[in-house]
């Protein structure tokens, strides 16, 4: 066992540890032989496993399995809290999904999709082949590593981590911040706009710093951010960076990073600019999960797939959903309270079309929160239609905290724990 694997292991708790399983590592054997009505569900993230559960609670006559690779789901939001030191291990934001298919009669498999058969409605595994009525994707996102030059997609996580999925490549770079010494300079990347999580770079530069701030003041964190300006919460991320961390966040916007050498830990800017850092957290640009591409799911863009706003059915393949950051849902922004959202929309309307039944208007909700010290956090909300074919905000929906709040923090941790406790159980 690496001492990576270890490490992951030990920061996601002991009572954890014992049941992760890696990607890649398939546990089940043979096909599951149908008993009547199926749905696969392929991702068990923030969409795919409410997807799964809400299925079997609206028509418990439709038999579900659900496809993924890990027996440990880790969550990406709060992350940026453990890299910033506020959560000691990974515990707290992982679970595994024995009660989730006990309690709703799901059958899970734990194994790698390697590929999609729309046509004999199959998905293939690493462990067999599994055949569907329906299919719901919910594979997350992946990394357009070819778009940074010198960037080697086995090489250079591990010494430049993304951490951008919740993980070994958070206990990484938590580790690398660490051993920095005091003086040192933190670079981090932000990708260009659509990627998961809008604000999630930002309080993740809000936690680094914070971290440098308790830890090592005499360091600074230098960000690149290919947006011209922050994205989301902007007012509230800059009054809070100036309240906070003045002089130790250097922000940089319209900033793109197109190269990195790892083995020095520098990256170029669009081959005008060098930036060095002691520790380098880059941030790739991003598309919808691999088997998603390899499914020909994507539009053309060749990111991101399109789907029918009102029950997520792929606009290229019949009888295929795709839910979570992996859609194209119009306004609404890849979050994992997005895709929970999706997830029961979806649900609900492909329960009515197995059953010949009307469907429902799409109503979506986001909410999402970003700490910006140890007790203060913003909040972003939105509610969401369709109009005219397409998802849409609805008027005065969206908003923003009025100010840095401690109360909207217990929000945070209140909104963590029954949202992971809806997922899991």
């Amino acid at each position: 066992m690496s001492t990576q694997r270890r490490s992951f292991l030990r920061a996601l708790g002991a009572g954890a540890g014992a049941a992760v399983a890696l990607a890649g590592c398939a546990t089940t054997g043979e096909m599951i032989p149908r008993s009547g009505r199926r749905v696969v569900v392929v991702g068990g993230g923030y969409g795919g496993s409410i997807a799964a559960k809400y299925i079997r609670m609206n028509d418990p006559g439709i038999e579900v399995v659900l496809i993924e690779q890990n027996r440990q789901f880790v969550s990406c939001p709060f992350s940026n809290l453990y890299i910033g030191g506020l959560l000691k291990d990974l515990s707290s934001l992982s679970f595994g999904y024995d009660k989730l298919a006990a309690n709703h009669g799901i059958k899970m498999v734990y194994a790698t999709v390697t590929a999609i058969d729309p046509a004999a409605r199959k998905v293939v595994t690493t462990s067999g082949t599994v055949a569907y009525d329906r299919l719901i994707v919910a594979p997350g996102i992946d990394f357009r590593f070819e778009d940074i030059k010198g960037y080697d997609p086995e090489r250079t996580p591990g010494r430049v981590p993304h951490a951008w999925k919740a993980g070994e490549q958070t206990l990484l770079l938590r580790r690398q911040l660490e051993a920095m010494r005091d003086g040192g300079t933190v670079v981090m990347s932000v990708p260009l706009t659509p990627y998961r999580c809008p604000p999630g770079p930002y309080e993740r530069a809000s936690m680094i710093a914070m971290y440098l701030k308790q830890t090592k003041p005499k360091s600074k964190l230098i960000v690149l951010d290919a947006n011209p300006d922050i994205v989301s919460k902007a007012g509230l991320f800059k009054k809070g960076w100036a309240r906070h961390y003045a002089g130790i966040i250097d922000y940089r916007g319209a900033k793109k990073v197109t190269e990195v050498d790892d083995a020095t830990r520098t990256v170029s800017i669009e081959g005008l600019e060098e930036v060095k850092g002691d520790v380098v957290n880059l941030i790739p640009p991003q598309r919808a999960g691999r088997i998603a591409v390899a499914a020909g799911l994507v539009g053309p863009d060749k990111n991101w797939c399109p789907v029918n706003p009102t029950t997520f059915e792929s606009t290229l393949h019949k009888d295929i959903h795709v839910i979570g950051d992996a859609a194209l849902a119009g306004a609404m922004p890849k979050s994992g309270y997005s895709a929970n959202s999706e997830a029961k929309a979806c649900a609900l309307n492909l329960v009515a079309t197995m059953n010949d039944r009307e469907l429902s208007e799409f109503s979506g909700i986001n909410t999402c929160y970003s700490f910006i010290s140890a007790k203060e956090a913003v909040e972003v909300t939105g509610v969401y239609k369709v109009d005219k074919g397409a998802i849409v905000a609805v008027p005065g929906s969206v908003g923003v905290s009025p100010d840095l709040s401690e109360l909207e923090a217990v929000y945070a941790e209140s909104w963590l724990k029954n949202i992971l406790t809806e997922m899991s159980t």
